[in-house]
């Protein structure tokens, strides 16, 4: 829902109340950041072996809330949270509910020994510093991505994994929290199209523009659209490729539409090495009103036996919804509808949590994909148009 229509319902509703059911400025469905249309879960998946109790800290994006119940799934008991803007305070605990307790400060989250992980989707370039404050306080950390938007953030961030042991954990959603993501997966560990040689990453985002705040146009904020949306894009290269070493060998960055907004990039693609595949990345804010969600995310993964096109969020001109799977291989072309295929990230990470282990992310694959981008990011050239 854009701003304009919030304000529409308003005042015709002529209800002053009812703003609080209302997602918070800068959170809209149509641009992909509002809160999920599906409940929150009511307690964690039943075969989960743990309960860990964990706070909220920052929810200027509404990742937030897919992070939230990916672990209350897993078995993360949800006991405080902290805020300052009243319309996210509100849109929250219509969703949680009141009896998980809004702290004063953050700092009472931080000092309180019980709660042992903190999530957090503040703006992007407060991410790592809430991060490095959550592992100093003794506690694990999943961000939001991007949870690093420097190289020196990054740099802090691995001295202090090393200092204290702690988790930094990133919530490379278009891979842990999509279905088709997670059934290709599968598909690739067991070989059915040979080892993976590259992955090409098509991600256009809706801009939305009435509904976004003032820090999603500057990039000293957000870190730049490689950093942001494309540190998506670099997980599932690296995760699909099995790459343990890579490096960027070209990227391009530019803003080509948006002049209002100089701070802004609306274009830029990459392409990686790694000792296990290549891949190549484009992301972009061009996603036409036509499109009936948010964007046409694809990913193609390119096998020595077959290769996989996933169709994540809509197939257009297809069939209906999203978490499309096709697969060619030797037997043949096959599609899969994924839409019912378990989400493991929530109960792994949990579990993680508690037994120390690295089954739901492996810490030195999240941060070499922000690494990747922030190089990317840092070393990129401008589009030649025109």
């Amino acid at each position: 829902m854009t701003e304009i229509d919030r304000r529409a319902i308003l005042a015709g509703a002529g209800l002053a109340g009812l703003a609080a059911t209302l997602p918070a400025r800068g959170q809209s469905t149509s641009a992909g950041n509002g809160v999920s249309e599906e409940k929150a879960p009511a307690g964690p998946e039943p075969d989960v072996k743990y309960s860990v109790p964990f706070a909220v800290v920052g929810l200027d994006h509404a990742h937030i809330y897919g992070m939230t119940d990916a672990m209350i799934r897993g078995g993360g008991k949800l006991v405080a949270f902290h805020a300052e803007d009243p319309g996210q305070i509100a849109t929250f605990r219509q969703r949680y509910g009141n009896d998980v307790k809004l702290a004063r400060s953050e700092a009472e989250i931080m000092d309180d020994k019980a709660i042992k992980v903190i999530a957090g989707a503040p703006i992007p370039d407060l991410r790592a510093p809430l991060g490095i404050r959550a592992m100093k306080a003794g506690k694990d950390f999943l961000g939001d991505k991007p949870a690093i938007t420097s190289l020196a953030q990054l740099a802090e961030v691995r001295r202090t994994i090393k200092e204290t042991g702690r988790k930094f954990a990133v919530m490379y959603s278009e891979r842990l929290e999509v279905r088709a993501a997670v059934q290709a997966g599968y598909l690739v560990e067991q070989g059915q199209i040979g080892k993976v040689v590259q992955t090409v990453n098509l991600a256009p985002h809706r801009v939305g523009e009435p509904s976004r705040p003032a820090w999603f146009w500057d990039k000293a904020r957000y870190g730049g659209i490689l950093t942001d949306i494309g540190s998506h894009q670099a997980d599932q290269f690296l995760f699909y490729t099995k790459s343990t070493q890579a490096k960027v060998v070209a990227s391009q960055t530019g803003n080509v539409h948006w002049a209002k907004y100089p701070r802004f990039e609306d274009f830029g693609d990459m392409t990686a090495v790694g000792n296990g595949g290549t891949g190549y990345i484009r992301v972009d804010w061009f996603t036409p009103d036509g499109l009936p969600t948010w964007g046409d995310g694809r990913l193609f993964i390119l096998g020595t036996e077959g290769y996989i096109e996933l169709r994540k969020y809509v197939d257009i001109t297809g069939k209906p919804g999203g978490n499309h799977l096709f697969i060619v291989d030797k037997k043949g072309i096959r599609y899969l509808d994924c839409s019912a295929v378990h989400l493991p990230f929530g109960p792994q990470f949990i579990a993680d949590i508690v037994e120390r282990t690295s089954n739901g992310q492996d810490q030195d694959q999240a941060l070499l994909a922000a690494e990747l981008v922030l190089t990317a990011q840092q070393n990129a050239t401008r589009p030649l148009l025109g």
